[in-house]
């Protein structure tokens, strides 16, 4: 089974900062992203129905800029499930992954980021942006993972298919 690649990859419309583009993403969250039609999926709905299949894999082969927010966005529901372990209720796990999504999560050019070999640091004048727009997806992220591990305040199946498995792998 191969890894499966975004569907962003073709699209050259959008701005690249360092060699990610910043990708229209469906939030009321301010931020430097432009809103994505509601009635499309956008690279957030993307990384939730990939992460099961693409989280396996150790080889990837990057196929546009896309894919790097991806890879990006994979890392961070990993971390993000990583701390649900302890099946926190559904009004605590939002609180947990807000919180999270505004700490500082390690962009890529930062020393501590595990995949720098595979991004290239923005400049100084596109880091704050970069760093603007991943904040304002990871935010956005939280809440949509949230709406996916719990379906009426319990637990949901797409949820403990990994509690079963001990997917979660240690935060970054």
């Amino acid at each position: 089974m191969p890894a499966y690649h975004s569907q962003f990859n073709n699209r050259t419309e959008f701005r690249t900062v360092g060699n990610m583009v910043l990708l229209p993403i469906k939030t009321k969250i301010k931020g430097p992203a432009t809103p994505a039609p509601a009635t499309e999926d956008d690279v957030i709905d993307e990384a939730l129905d990939l992460f099961r299949a693409n989280c396996l894999f150790r080889n990837f082969e990057i196929q546009g800029s896309a894919d790097r927010v991806l890879i990006y966005l994979i890392l961070f529901i990993s971390d993000c499930l990583g701390k649900l372990t302890k099946n926190p209720s559904q009004k605590e796990a939002l609180k947990i992954l807000n919180t999270r999504a505004l700490d500082h999560f390690a962009l890529p050019g930062d020393p501590n980021f595990p995949l720098n070999a595979l991004y290239s640091a923005p400049s100084r004048g596109e880091a704050d942006v970069l760093r603007q727009y991943l904040t304002q997806v990871r935010q956005e992220l939280a809440n949509r993972l949230v709406e996916r591990v719990y379906v009426d305040g319990k637990p949901s199946k797409w949820w403990m298919c990994f509690q079963k498995r001990k997917f979660m792998n240690k935060s970054l």
